[in-house]
């Protein structure tokens, strides 16, 4: 039995811990600052850390690493094509590794950074996508391409649709509002962005998401709707967009929105 809790990081972040409550052994995901991991484990004590998965090089999301393998000696996993301290095991497409007695398949999702990973375990349905997909959004293109990351999404996509988004930013209520403003007929955007919001005012994390909830609502998975095609050439004063042209016009128009 693994639970998963969020440990809220800077003003923004999530840091995942993964907990086998069986053998009280833990692993985190993308500890860009040590101190809540290490906060968490003098509270519970008896736990072992035995793993600690990054996503991308950011410092938000490696910043606690070196601290935390040096106090912990838990094993660091990464992607193989970026260069991260303390790396123990580089990760490429399509291979695959065992964390906590659960199996995860790694997948190759650049845009964000040229060599971001995600980590899925296919059974319990779980993706740990980093800053590639966001609840209601996307991740900004600070390295790749609009197709790469379009390539990236439409992989992530793809995923069964009970499948849990992990995703390590609470941006959900501004990447719904953007939402909003692309697709202002959408009832499935109305309604999830008046429950975040709701969340958001009572405190509440608003993450996980589902890949289903990201297809009805999240412009980026959507380039293919009719409405989403019509107002991205409007935008762009263009006829006949192909979805990654779409996919750019939207995250053109995000970045100063």
């Amino acid at each position: 039995m693994i639970k998963i809790d969020a440990l809220p990081a800077f003003s923004d972040n999530y840091i995942w811990l993964l907990q086998d409550q069986k053998q009280r052994r833990c692993a985190v995901v993308d500890p860009g600052d040590a101190a809540p991991v290490e906060a968490w484990l003098a509270a519970n004590p008896g736990w072992q850390l035995s793993d600690i998965l990054i996503t991308h090089h950011h410092f938000d999301h490696v910043g606690g690493i070196e601290r935390l393998k040096a106090a912990t000696g838990a094993r660091v996993l990464c992607p193989a094509n970026e260069k991260i301290q303390g790396r123990d095991l580089g990760l490429y497409d399509s291979d695959q590794v065992d964390v906590l007695g659960q199996r995860f398949d790694i997948y190759e999702v650049p845009g964000h950074t040229l060599g971001h990973i995600a980590y899925i375990q296919p059974e319990q349905h779980w993706l740990f996508c980093g800053d590639t997909l966001f609840a209601g959004g996307c991740g900004r293109l600070f390295e790749g391409s609009p197709e790469q990351m379009h390539t990236s999404l439409s992989r992530l996509a793809a995923l069964p649709g009970q499948t849990q988004v992990y995703c390590t930013h609470e941006y959900t209520l501004s990447n719904l509002r953007f939402a909003a403003a692309v697709e202002p007929d959408n009832p499935q955007v109305q309604q999830r962005l008046a429950q975040v919001g709701q969340w958001r005012e009572d405190g509440q994390i608003s993450l996980p998401s589902s890949i289903a909830l990201e297809r009805a609502t999240n412009p980026f998975l959507r380039c293919h709707e009719p409405a989403v095609i019509t107002i991205a050439a409007q935008r762009e004063a263009a006829a006949n967009l192909t979805p990654t042209q779409v996919f750019a016009a939207l995250r053109a128009w995000k970045d100063h929105f």
